[in-house]
């Protein structure tokens, strides 16, 4: 029990370490003396490498054992931490962002492959929207941490003394990485399940590259484009129409993560129930009325229960996808869902690049122009589950059908 719970909060640290940097972009512009729009390359600093790199790492992890690939990709975690806490310049804390990127490659599916190993299949959806869960955790607390250390309640001295900083140092952000480091530490030193049985052929490369599974991850890639990748663009919504402070601004993103942890269980028992297909298509439908209302409406409840209602379609398309591709054969399956989550997260990462030009010219427009692509991703997401039926083994609602 002690060791599946490792792999629950092993999830946590991916979300937390891309997010926190979210609220905090106007305070790490002041301490490296760069624009905002540079400050807001840090997202895509750890997504890009990470995204990359994930398109090998499930495949490069069966090869060199599950548990081992884990553990020193916790350790290369702490260290990429500790190396933003401390960096003097702008490029050096970049390099940080990246290695942190990198390590969660690992990290992510190789996680996600040892939870379907030990789960049945029946239970395969509440075992993710668990995970998804514990995920929402790390995504709702990364901007609330990053904003309060922004604004110096934990905050470091200059030149990083210890003691309590006053509100506004622009140094009191690194506390928020120094918290990254201590969850690394802890958890590569946690009890794991142990590794089953080696495939009687070494996993290939080229085995995840199916073309369902392409399919399935140009569906992800879309949605997280349009949906789970827009944080900044909420963080300059409100702060442009509200004046809010880094503080409530991280607040205010939480309810996002807070949604989607509330609503991973029950979608995922409703994944089991009417399949992923169901889950997927609903989610787009949904996320693209919520993105939509938040670049209309100039009210700040209506903004949080939007971007709240897009925490739900963010965990209804998650869960969804990832049922899609565990539910399959073994063989291969880290290889699988480690291509459909770098494209994913290139997904994310391609995000700012997309859509910040295109909300300073127009604020209605960054928010309308993804809500479209989520609409017009629905028919995408059910000829994906139609492709998929042919190659890959069914899940267990899809069985039954």
């Amino acid at each position: 029990m002690i060791s599946r719970t490792a792999l629950y909060v092993g999830g946590l640290l991916g979300p937390f370490g891309a997010g926190v940097t979210s609220a905090m972009l106007p305070e790490l512009a002041r301490t490296f003396d760069v624009s905002e729009n540079t400050a807001a390359s840090s997202l895509t600093a750890y997504l890009l490498p990470f995204a990359l790199v994930m398109v090998v790492s499930g495949t490069l992890g069966e090869r060199w054992g599950r548990n081992r690939t884990i553990r020193g990709a916790y350790v290369l975690y702490l260290v990429a931490a500790l190396l933003s806490v401390f960096a003097p310049w702008f490029w050096l804390f970049q390099v940080g962002r990246g290695f942190q990127g990198v390590a969660n490659a690992f990290i992510t599916p190789l996680l996600l492959t040892k939870l379907a190993d030990v789960t049945p299949k029946p239970r395969l959806g509440r075992t993710l929207g668990t995970y998804g869960a514990v995920q929402s955790i790390g995504q709702t607390s990364s901007p609330l941490v990053g904003g309060l250390a922004a604004e110096g309640v934990w905050g470091l001295a200059p030149g990083l003394g210890l003691g309590f900083a006053p509100p506004g140092d622009t140094a009191s952000w690194r506390w928020a990485f120094i918290g990254i480091a201590v969850v690394a530490c802890v958890l590569a030193s946690s009890p794991l399940p142990a590794d089953g049985a080696k495939a009687a052929a070494p996993a290939r490369l080229r085995d995840a590259w199916q073309p369902t599974v392409v399919w399935t991850g140009a569906v992800i890639f879309l949605a997280w484009a349009c949906l789970a990748g827009l944080p900044f663009l909420v963080a300059f919504r409100v702060d442009d129409l509200f004046a809010l402070g880094p503080g409530v601004r991280g607040l205010v993103l939480t309810a996002f993560g807070v949604a989607g942890f509330l609503s991973a269980r029950p979608v995922g028992a409703a994944a089991d129930r009417f399949g992923p297909r169901a889950a997927i298509c609903g989610g787009l439908l949904l996320g693209a009325i919520a993105i939509g209302a938040i670049g209309v409406f100039a009210s700040l409840p209506v903004v949080v229960a939007a971007w709240a209602l897009g925490g739900v379609c963010g965990q209804l398309i998650l869960v969804g996808i990832n049922a899609s591709v565990l539910a399959g054969a073994e063989n291969g399956r880290s290889g699988a869902i480690s291509v459909v989550t770098a494209l994913r997260f290139l997904g994310m990462a391609a995000s700012p690049g997309a859509f910040t030009g295109l909300y300073h010219r127009e604020p209605a427009l960054g928010f309308l122009v993804p809500a479209g692509l989520l609409a017009l991703t629905i028919p995408l997401a059910a000829l994906s589950r139609a492709r998929t039926r042919e190659v890959v083994a069914p899940g267990p609602c899809e069985a039954n059908r």
